[in-house]
């Protein structure tokens, strides 16, 4: 009986209307947890202020007269932390109520860090002048600090001026896949000092498979090597060719015709629509004399051996590349193979 109705709930959930349903409905369950625990973390944060602003004003009161000496101090300190604990609860604010709602999570990733680093640099400055009555004592002091760091962490330096450039310039973004010296992968993390990439195929690959392995390298190096986006927003597609040896005396119209419309079954409509925005980012540039076909093309070489090279090449999305290959591929060899006397491929005779 037991197995039966697990089987029963096996078939309902397969059903594509209820794991939409369920989709939705967990989403929904994981927004309220969410929004609850933000609420809570706020409501932390606020007790805290009433905390410390009671404490200081116990101190003003002289309620600790046995300690005199040391509530001057004891108040600036309270001070700072009200606070610190004041900006945070702002940031928390900001993020749940005002970044929570942008729909771009590129966005709100970047919206996030930026009002992070604000709110870090405030909550210093906050400290600073208040724990430093003498103004002009704290900025010399300031300026004395930061000239010695700035000698002492140069290198770190540089790559928070690289995040700020990758910011305003945007060579890349999250989730962009780039190719930057010979790291090659999709950007997963965008810190202060250094970039994360998801690397796809790697050393032990021959695809475009990812490998498993995550890259690390500093925010300088966009500074002074050139970065690959295989996914610049206003055109992140990518021309790809597959190609097979054919032997001098097949029937290369009938080679060609079969590829193009195998290829065009495969991408030719989303194709046209792709290279069209193509050209209108065209019209915006000094290149006029640039020809781009609007369906894939198929061409012929003399290869490096005793057989000519027949290419399909066609456009796609960079993170699509493989498995559209792939089926291109197998769809490609089926209609080839269908007429053996007039495609004729590479083949061991030897028995």
């Amino acid at each position: 009986m037991k197995k039966d109705i697990e089987t029963q709930v096996e078939k309902i959930e397969q059903d594509p209307e209820v794991r939409r349903e369920l989709n939705r409905t967990s989403g929904k369950v994981r927004e309220v947890v969410t929004r609850t625990g933000d609420k809570l973390l706020i409501g932390t944060h606020a007790l805290l202020l009433i905390i410390l602003g009671g404490f200081y004003f116990l101190l003003g009161l002289e309620f600790f007269g046995f300690a005199k000496r040391y509530v001057p101090s004891i108040g600036k300190l309270t001070l700072a932390a009200m606070s610190v604990v004041l900006v945070l609860a702002i940031l928390k604010l900001v993020e749940v109520y005002f970044i929570g709602r942008v729909q771009n999570p590129v966005s709100k990733y970047t919206l996030k860090r930026v009002f992070r680093l604000g709110a870090w640099l405030l909550m210093g400055l906050v400290a600073v002048t208040i724990i430093f009555q003498n103004w002009y004592t704290a900025v010399v002091s300031f300026g004395l600090i930061s000239l010695i760091l700035g000698f002492a962490l140069q290198k770190p330096t540089t790559s928070f001026i690289g995040w700020v450039y990758i910011l305003v310039r945007e060579p890349y973004r999250i989730g962009d896949r780039i190719r930057i010296g010979e790291a090659t992968g999709d950007v997963i993390d965008l810190g202060y000092f250094d970039t994360t990439l998801w690397e796809f195929g790697g050393e032990y690959l021959s695809t475009d498979h990812p490998s498993g392995r995550v890259i690390k390298f500093p925010n300088s190096s966009v500074l002074d090597t050139p970065v690959y986006n295989y996914s610049w927003p206003l055109f992140p597609y990518l021309w790809n060719e597959i190609k097979f040896n054919v032997a001098y005396n097949s029937d290369l119209e009938f080679i060609a015709q079969t590829m193009q419309q195998v290829a065009e079954r495969e991408v030719g409509q989303a194709m046209m629509q792709q290279v069209g925005v193509f050209r209108e980012l065209l019209e915006h540039t000094p290149v006029d004399q640039l020809q781009v076909q609007e369906r894939p093309v198929v061409m012929f070489r003399v290869a490096d051996n005793t057989w000519l090279e027949a290419i399909v090449r066609y456009l796609v999305h960079p993170k699509e590349a493989g498995r559209v290959k792939t089926r291109l591929i197998k769809e490609l060899l089926t209609e080839l193979k269908k007429e053996p006397q007039r495609v004729k491929f590479p083949r061991d005779d030897a028995r």
